[in-house]
């Protein structure tokens, strides 16, 4: 019998990794970078074969985590941009 993967065990969330965010069991890579990726973009295909320490299955564990929980990830996101900018505008 073929082994079943509880598509629920990928993405998991840690105290004191990556903030609490959630990402990708086994990995340091969160949902958001993922996300950030297939925002510029990229297929799931892509984004894992650029970042090579994924699975394609991982990846869209991933999209599918951000599509369900969008608002939580958009206002990560939208943090991210404002750290950036901050950031530039400093260094200016």
């Amino acid at each position: 019998m073929e082994t079943v993967t509880d598509i629920g065990a990928f993405i998991i969330r840690s105290p004191g990794i990556l903030g609490d965010r959630p990402r990708l069991a086994g990995t340091r890579v969160s949902v958001q970078r993922v996300v950030g990726w297939y925002k510029l973009g990229l297929t799931a295909e892509e984004i894992a074969e650029q970042m090579g320490n994924v699975t394609l299955a991982q990846v869209y564990a991933a999209l599918t985590y951000y599509h369900a929980n969008r608002e939580e990830i958009e206002a990560y996101l939208a943090v991210e941009k404002a750290d950036f900018e901050r950031l530039v505008a400093e260094a200016g």
